[in-house]
Parts: structure tokens; C-alpha cells; sequence
């Protein structure tokens, strides 16, 4: 048998997972990277094995879509993406780097949190990276997306930041993992049953945005630093809204639900509408949007959820996305269709006053322009905390047919006419006139703007127009007041 005289095949690196989400995210040859060749002392037990240049993390500064970030990249190859003393001390190095040239941050993280093999070490590294991410809180965008599975310190880390993107079958993110959670509560569950998208995006709301890959996550990075690089927000070309007029969204009666998702399409450019929290406090939706140009924040009733009705969750998501808008110097405008606050014994003791006033807070502490469009119904507490001019409200608007009281007729007069109700010969009657009586003198838009309290009364499809004239006249300064926490 004749051999061929073949050379040998020359195996090529392997390309590390951190260097390919970088190639993929920052601009061709923007990455300028830190500490590239560090590697930890630790003699703790294997450690001698785990020695390699970068210890486990890229770092430094780049440009995304033109804009200049910081960012960092864990490798989970690398002992799972355990961070150690040095992994650490890179990462604060790049996070002073953005305090001190006011930078966005982008973290690319998988870790399974602390290295044990190095003890204390590692404690004093996550301690180090947490109170640097604490004080750029509000003073830059710190946006996190999970790679892969982070467990332990690797989650408090994303959750302190302002917004966190999960990969659909990629991500997980839980303080401990099923053996050890099965070892102690004698629970079996998934690591997606713990800590995957789905409960974080619908449950625990720690999920701002989910991806359908990896490409996905760094186009969303890349829309957001549209909206909260405040440096540097680039022009962006007026798309003409999807519906002439929003009213058309609402179908007839003060009862029927429908979606606000549809309402704001007949008001912001077309496409422009990123959401936040989707599946998170369904009852109110929050997200950024541009108004012929202008990037806006959004919070607006979901009548399609519980009736739009404010709840612990809804207060919370509502309270931590306006914060947001003001620390990075959006104005925000507020669609209101809101019953009030949700009764009852269950959201007492759920803390709906705790969280209800998280969401006062927010508006009242607010610096940035506030523009309020009541659409159907203003009612009680809500009317009060979203958005009125009592707490500060740039500009109310309401329109034309929109009720704005303490409650709804019917119930009002339930409570002041009863003993005409139960003397009555026709109690329908009677009532429909008393309520028609109610609607016309308390809950009309006139009224309110009589006393000052709403600026105009609009046909809906001028709401457009008149945010549009409202946004060209905004001061819009970053407030550099903190995001988090509540």
C-alpha cells in the first residue's frame, strides 16, 4: 500500500466564547482591552491548572454603533466563569473607567458565581464590583446581558444594574442551583424551573427584555444606548405613526378592554416602541418610543390586564422604569385608563400601600418633563399618582369624553343617592339619570380643566401633535438622581 505524503493538519485556536460575543456586539476593531494578560496568585487547591492570561474575563473600552462604552465579558470555560480576586479587580477597573468618562456599561456575564477555590478573595472581589455598580447607578446606562447560567453573586451583579437581557434556552440566573436548592428544600427542579427566562420575565420581573439568541440580546443593546446614552442620542429619521387616530383602538363603552399597545401605535413613530417587562405586571406597560424623533419614555394603563388597575407589581415596574427615564434625561409621558388601586385583603397585606407609594415617589421626585393623556378614566389614588399636576406634571392632557373624579358614577352614586335608589318606582331609571348628572357636573374633562388641573381637553387624534409642540419646548436634563433600587 502506497502512502501519500500529507502534512500534518495544523489545528486552529479555538476562538473563546467572550472574543466571539465581543466580534459580534462592538464595532470592527473598536475593542481596546485592559489587564489582558493578568492572572491570579491564588494557591488554593487545582489553582496551578486554572492559570491563564485574562483570567477569565475581557475588559476595556469599545464602540457600539458609534458610541463609546465600557465593557466586559466573562468566560464560562474558565472554571465555569467563577469570579476571583483579579477577575474582580479588572472588572472595577473598567467601571471606573466608565464613572470617570461617563460611559455606558455593557456586561456579557456567565458565571456560577464566587471562586471557592479562592475563599474570601472572592467575596471581597463581588463586594468591590457591587458598591462600584451601586455608584454609577444613575450616572450612567448599566445594561447586563446573561450568556449563560449565573448562580450566586453573578445575579445580585445583574440585578443591581438597570437593565438585564436573557437569552431564550441560554440564560438561567438563581442565587443557588437545583442540587444544592434540592439538597436543602428537598425541591426538584430544572435549572429553567429556578432561574429561567420565563420566571424571570413573567415572575420575579428581573428579566427586562428576552432575546431569541445572541444576535438578538446585542441588537436590543444597541436600541436601548439609543435611548439612554444621553450623550450621545443620534438622529434618528420620523416614522409616521401606524393608526391616524388612537381613538380607534377603544372600542365603545367605559368597561371594554382592549390593548394601550394599539393606542400608542396611533400616537409614537412607527417601530420605534422597545418594551421593557413585557410579561412582568401585564396591567401597565412601560417602554421607550420616539415622538417625531424625540425619544420619549412610555407608562401607560393596560386595560387588557385586571382592567389597568394598579397593583403591587405594577407600582413597582412603573416606579423603577420612571426612575430610569429620569436619571438618563427622558421626558415620559403617561396614557392614563385606570380604576385605581386594586381592593382587598390580598393586596393589603401584599404591600399595596409599600408599593403604591413607590411609584408617588417616583413621579413626585421626578425632574424630567412629564406630560400626562388621560384617555378614558382618571379615578381616586391613580388619578392622583399618575402623573397629575398636583405632583408635578409638566402638561395634562384629557380628551374629549374622558372622566377624571374620585370614582366612576356608578359607584358615586351608589354611595350618595341610596336611600333615593331604594325609594324609587324605577331604581334604572332614576339611576341613569343620576349618573348621566354625575358624569356631566364631576367626572367631564371640562371640569377639570376649568380648575386648572388638566391643560387642554384634545380630540385623540390630535394627541400627537400636541406632544410633539409639548417635547420641542422640554428641557431635558439628565437628573443624575440613582435608578435603583426601590
Amino acid at each position: 500500500m502506497t502512502r501519500t505524503n500529507r502534512k500534518p493538519r495544523v489545528q486552529e485556536p479555538a476562538v473563546r466564547k467572550p472574543e466571539r460575543w465581543l466580534g459580534q456586539l462592538v464595532d470592527p476593531g473598536s475593542l481596546m482591552e485592559t489587564d489582558a494578560l493578568r492572572t491570579h496568585h491564588s494557591t488554593g487547591p487545582g489553582m496551578d491548572r486554572h492559570r491563564v492570561d485574562g483570567d477569565g474575563v475581557i475588559a476595556g473600552l469599545a464602540r457600539i454603533s458609534g458610541r463609546n462604552v465600557a465593557v466586559y465579558a466573562q468566560d464560562p470555560a474558565l472554571m465555569g466563569g467563577a469570579l476571583g480576586l483579579v477577575q474582580a479587580e479588572k472588572i472595577c477597573r473598567v467601571l471606573d473607567l466608565a464613572e470617570e468618562r461617563r460611559l455606558p456599561v455593557v456586561a456579557l456575564v456567565a458565571s456560577g458565581g464566587a471562586r471557592i477555590q479562592e475563599g474570601v478573595d472572592s467575596l471581597h472581589g463581588y463586594g468591590m464590583i457591587f458598591r462600584r455598580t451601586v455608584a454609577l447607578s444613575g450616572k450612567v446606562p448599566q445594561i447586563t446581558v446573561a450568556m449563560g447560567t449565573c448562580a450566586g453573586g453573578a445575579v445580585y451583579q445583574p440585578s443591581l444594574t438597570d437593565v438585564v437581557i436573557m437569552i431564550r434556552d441560554q440564560s438561567r440566573m438563581f442565587i443557588t442551583g437545583p442540587k444544592i436548592v434540592e439538597s436543602v428544600t428537598h425541591e426538584q427542579v430544572t435549572p429553567d424551573e429556578l432561574g429561567g427566562c420565563d420566571v424571570h420575565a413573567a415572575q420575579s420581573g428581573l428579566c427586562s427584555l428576552v432575546a431569541d439568541s445572541e444576535d438578538d440580546a446585542f441588537q436590543h443593546v444597541r436600541r436601548l444606548l439609543g435611548y439612554l446614552d444621553a450623550g450621545r442620542r443620534l438622529p434618528i429619521l420620523v416614522g409616521e405613526p401606524e393608526l391616524d387616530d388612537p381613538a380607534s383602538a377603544i372600542p365603545g363603552g367605559g368597561r371594554a378592554t382592549y390593548d394601550v399597545r394599539k393606542v400608542l401605535a396611533g400616537v409614537i413613530d412607527r417601530n420605534s416602541f422597545l418594551e421593557l417587562h413585557k410579561k412582568f405586571a401585564r396591567n401597565l406597560v412601560v417602554g421607550f418610543a420616539r415622538i417625531e424623533g424625540t425619544p420619549v419614555g412610555i407608562i401607560a394603563n393596560q386595560p387588557k390586564a385586571l382592567g389597568g388597575v394598579l397593583d403591587c407589581n405594577a407600582s413597582r415596574k412603573g416606579a423603577r422604569f420612571l426612575r430610569l427615564c429620569n436619571s438618563f434625561g427622558l421626558p415620559v409621558i403617561t396614557f392614563v385608563d385606570c380604576p385605581g388601586y386594586l381592593p382587598g385583603a390580598k393586596a393589603e397585606t401584599d404591600g399595596i400601600t409599600v408599593h403604591g407609594a413607590k411609584l408617588l415617589h417616583a413621579y413626585c421626585e421626578a425632574t424630567v418633563p412629564r406630560f400626562t393623556v388621560v384617555t378614558r378614566k382618571s379615578y381616586g389614588g391613580a388619578y392622583i399618582v399618575l402623573g397629575s399636576r398636583s405632583i408635578g406634571a409638566s402638561q395634562v392632557f384629557a380628551w374629549n369624553g374622558s372622566e377624571i373624579g374620585v370614582m366612576g358614577a356608578r359607584g358615586a352614586v351608589d354611595l350618595l343617592h341610596r336611600r333615593d335608589l331604594a325609594a324609587a318606582d324605577d331604581i334604572d331609571g332614576l339611576r341613569q339619570q343620576l349618573e348621566d348628572d354625575y358624569t356631566r357636573t364631576i367626572l367631564h374633562p371640562d371640569e377639570a380643566a376649568r380648575r386648572g388641573v388638566v391643560d387642554r381637553v384634545i380630540e385623540p387624534r390630535d394627541t400627537r401633535a400636541e406632544l410633539a409642540r409639548a417635547l420641542s419646548y422640554a428641557n431635558t436634563e439628565p437628573a443624575g438622581l440613582k435608578a435603583f433600587p426601590l
